[in-house]
């Protein structure tokens, strides 16, 4: 599965992927096969990213297009 929003949301808060890989505990190469669609992203680090960018997890997996979190 794809994540376009993960590229996104970080670019706006003008973070690289080494600064996202280390809030969520990983190497920057696991979190780049996030973003391309490699890899699944686990569920928990879609709860922290989306705590994080104050967003909701449907967002950011494309459920909706609405950022706002409920």
């Amino acid at each position: 599965m794809y994540y376009p929003r993960l590229k996104d949301l970080r670019e706006d808060k003008d973070l690289v992927q080494k600064e996202v890989a280390a809030l969520l505990g990983i190497d920057q190469r696991v979190y780049s096969n996030y973003e391309t669609g490699k890899r699944e992203i686990p569920t928990r680090f879609v709860v922290i990213l989306a705590k994080y960018y104050k967003t909701s997890a449907d967002y950011i997996l494309g459920l909706t297009n609405n950022p706002k979190p409920q």
